[in-house]
């Protein structure tokens, strides 16, 4: 018999959906993972990849909470690359090209398969709340389901379609069932719904592309895997390569803009500004007489091939025409054309940092649905969902990610702070302190987090352990001082560095350009027993000892602010002198400390001085003023 009662549902199983279920089923939330389509989970409609620049990071933090995805990627893995490699540790970004069949079937096994976890093909029509606090759901057959929390997760499915040049079609992505119902809820509910845009280019068999005529991108090896879990490091299987548009492939671009439903006005939806369609390249770079493209296999068992940065909405005699222009695409056969999508999303300040909907409790969101593009950024948001829907059902406190704690806490800040009026994606440079936000230190910063709401495993915790141990074990020998002997001066002089005249420390050395860890153990065997993970902190700590420590003075700073806590029934209406947007950004947003609300846009450094003021003179008379339990004290002890 099904059952009809939950702890928790959550709507949707794409990326997000799957993180949030599975971090409330591995936390003993008996759970429902409802799905359009049981082919759609984990489903990679776009970009058969995982990681990227910024994007890696998010994988490497959902696996130090006890998430999936970084596992996953690892055992579907066809393709491996460390983005930004020639810059500083801060902006690495590992990036895998994954079989998206395996990844699929991978996640889909993982969800079937686990304790408290009960999955259903179904649309959901309707949230259901009393009193305001979700109940259930109902579904477009009319059935209802109980649930003291509701996680919605419906990515790009909310009355979207699907367009190519003047053919429309009312689908999600792939030609998957759309959600037609859902978004009427949510107004009843009282949340407003934004309409965003977004694309994907069209897939290319691989036994008409000329590989000769085009760049090849090998893999490379020996770099780390995103999860702990995964015990072997993945392989490389296929390449990847580049090619570039030419002035003929924009000359045709250019001709077909008017059958264009993104420049004939058809597409309402607002696009990603920092991954726009060929034909809006062509149009805002028209001095630029070539784009680059990558070919990207989808996976072994098909011929499909993935043309990574030339989506469009064009009608597909257009593509066709474009694309045999190519070098090296003269004869590619397409066996999908490229398409944009129109979807429904949510105005992400409706919701608090945990992610639930300020209005209704038990209510969360996560991923697309709250205005974000990207697979990881949905996973990042759903597995921080699911761990609070979780805290919320056991009566704990949620989960709150600071920016100074993670590109996560920085993700869900600024979408609940700032808003956003186009898909977010995010980027390094949107994290301030990036420089201690590093992927090689995300099970550092979050791993305890995660064991400590009852998600990482203590197998992992104790792995924690024992790195911290090291670490600090690596950084007495980095203390320890060096003789200027004549094997340190041989090894000074063979690295093209200055003699030295006195003793130094081996911290100070490998802050010398030419010298890292590995040279200097090399040589020395100092740090013989240390693994290759502890030795590159070790090298980091000493590197940029001196950029940490300013980093870590600034988020002390910041954090001054941040434990300014505003008072929920603060009226921003009545505070005079706060400017007429101040008070509505604020009334509207209801930051919970002076950081946050400093950071709403609208919001100004003179509008944060008056509340400022304020909040002093609040603490200040509750100070003066004794509480009940003071009063009755003070009057006991006179009687």
């Amino acid at each position: 018999m099904q059952t009809k009662d939950y702890d928790v549902i959550v709507i949707g199983a794409g990326h997000a959906g799957c993180e949030a279920a599975l971090a409330c089923a591995r936390t003993g939330q008996k759970t429902l993972l409802t799905t359009l389509n049981l082919d759609g989970i984990a489903f990679l409609p776009c970009n058969p990849s995982i990681g990227g620049t910024a994007k890696g990071h998010l994988v490497f933090e959902i696996d130090a909470l006890g998430g999936e995805m970084g596992y996953c990627a690892d055992k579907a893995t066809l393709h491996r690359r460390m983005l930004n490699s020639s810059k500083g540790p801060a902006v690495h970004s590992l990036r895998v090209q994954v079989d998206k069949v395996k990844y699929h079937e991978i996640m889909k096994s993982t969800l079937e398969n686990q304790e408290n976890l009960t999955i259903l093909q179904t649309e959901v029509s309707d949230i259901l709340s009393r009193q305001g606090r979700v109940v259930g759901i109902k579904t477009a057959m009319n059935e209802k389901f109980k649930a003291r929390a509701v996680i919605v997760c419906t990515g790009v499915y909310l009355r979207s379609r699907t367009l190519t040049g003047n053919y429309i079609k009312n689908s999600g992505p792939n030609g998957f069932t759309n959600a037609t119902k859902l978004t009427a809820s949510l107004q009843r509910l009282g949340l407003k719904i934004l309409r965003f845009k977004t694309g994907t280019p069209m897939r290319v068999d691989r036994r008409t592309i000329n590989f000769n005529a085009l760049e090849a991108q090998e893999g490379e090896n020996d770099l780390p895997p995103f999860s702990k879990n995964t015990r072997r490091i993945p392989k490389n299987v296929l390449n990847c390569y580049i090619g570039y548009t030419n002035e003929r492939t924009h000359d045709i671009i250019r001709a077909n803009l008017k059958y264009s439903p993104l420049y004939q006005g058809v597409i309402k939806g607002v696009g990603p500004r920092y991954c726009p369609s060929i034909e809006d390249k062509i149009v805002r770079f028209a001095d630029k007489t070539r784009h680059q493209f990558f070919l990207e296999p989808e996976a072994l068992s098909t011929n499909e091939i993935y043309v990574q940065g030339l989506s469009s909405s064009l009608p597909y005699h257009a593509q066709l025409d474009f694309i045999h222009s190519i070098k090296g695409l003269e004869n590619a056969h397409l066996m999908r054309y490229a398409y944009a999508i129109e979807y429904d999303c949510i105005d992400a300040t409706d919701l608090d940092a945990s992610l639930q909907y300020k209005k209704i409790k038990g209510l969360f969101f996560a991923g697309q649905v709250n205005g974000t593009s990207g697979y990881e950024e949905a996973a990042a948001q759903g597995i921080v969902a699911g761990i609070n829907a979780s805290l919320y059902l056991r009566n704990k406190p949620p989960l709150i990610l600071k920016r100074n704690d993670a590109y996560i806490g920085v993700l869900i800040d600024d979408l609940v702070t700032k808003g956003t009026n186009e898909p977010y994606r995010m980027m390094t440079s949107r994290a301030e302190y990036r420089l201690l936000l590093r992927q090689d230190n995300a099970d550092l910063r979050l791993t305890e987090k995660g064991y400590k709401v009852g998600l990482v495993t203590r197998k992992n915790y104790l792995k924690l352990l024992k790195k911290k141990r090291d670490i600090v074990k690596g950084e007495t020998i980095l203390n320890q001082i060096l003789p200027p002997n004549k094997q340190l001066q041989d090894f000074l002089k063979n690295h093209n560095e200055p003699e030295i005249k006195t003793g130094i420390s081996i911290r100070t050395l490998l802050k010398r350009n030419s010298i890292d860890i590995y040279s200097f153990n090399d040589e020395f065997h100092y740090f013989d027993e240390f693994s290759n993970e502890i030795m590159q902190q070790l090298n980091i700590i000493a590197k940029y000892e001196g950029y940490i420590n300013i980093q870590q003075q600034q988020i002390e700073q910041s954090l001054q602010d941040e434990n300014i806590i505003i008072p929920e029934n603060i009226d921003y209406n009545k505070l005079k002198g706060l400017r007429i947007e101040a008070q509505q950004k604020l009334q509207r947003i209801r930051p919970k400390t002076l950081a946050q609300a400093s950071r709403i846009s609208g919001v100004s450094p003179a509008d944060i001085s008056i509340l400022t003021i304020y909040l002093k003179s609040a603490i200040k008379h509750s100070e003066r003023t004794p509480t009940i339990a003071q009063t009755n004290e003070t009057s006991t002890k006179q009687q």
